[in-house]
């Protein structure tokens, strides 16, 4: 089986995300999509993320009954912050049957050089790289393991869905549905 990891902090998830995650599981090789909820991303500031198990769970609500599509929590028991070498490699260990691929934006590729063992990455692991407009995807852009894909494309971030919910000015539409009505029920991101 092979399996699409798309890492992120999903502070919160929006309609962006959840497009690229399924046209990963449905427009390419790959079996499924896991969205990995990430505690601390390494080369971000922890200050604006909500609680791990709160994302998670509104991760998992965007889903819903999708049989592409999996929440991951796997960083969460993991040492912080969480460097992707680090899970890959012990996701290799604990599921030795399955193949791990890499699903990450052109921004991404660009800084790759930045990230903990990324010459591991780029070696062991193939890379599902869908375009982001106006980014360089910098030097590793022709690497045999970069599989480039044109997905569908969004101009939705989370800081604007967080700055929105701050404002108290409706996200839906931004927001899966299911995501949408747990919001606007509860104080998440409202200050």
């Amino acid at each position: 089986m092979k399996i699409g990891l798309f890492f992120g902090s999903f502070n919160p998830v929006h309609t962006g995300h959840m497009i690229i995650a399924n046209f990963m599981a449905t427009q390419t090789d790959l079996d499924q999509v896991w969205l990995v909820v990430s505690p601390q991303n390494p080369l971000k500031p922890k200050t604006s993320l909500a609680n791990d198990h709160d994302r998670l769970h509104l991760v998992t609500l965007a889903i819903g009954d999708n049989p592409n599509l999996r929440p991951s929590n796997i960083e969460f028991t993991l040492p912080k912050p969480s460097y992707t070498i680090d899970t890959l490699v012990y996701l290799k260990e604990k599921y030795p049957e399955k193949k791990f691929v890499l699903i990450m934006g052109g921004d991404n590729l660009g800084t790759l050089h930045k990230w903990k063992n990324y010459e591991i990455l780029l070696r062991d692991y193939e890379i599902y790289l869908y375009k982001r407009p106006s980014y360089d995807v910098g030097e590793f852009g022709a690497h045999p393991n970069v599989h480039h894909f044109e997905a569908p494309m969004l101009d939705i971030s989370a800081t604007y869905i967080r700055q929105c919910l701050q404002d108290g000015k409706p996200v839906q539409y931004l927001v899966p549905d299911a995501v949408f009505e747990y919001l606007e029920g509860c104080t998440l991101y409202r200050g």
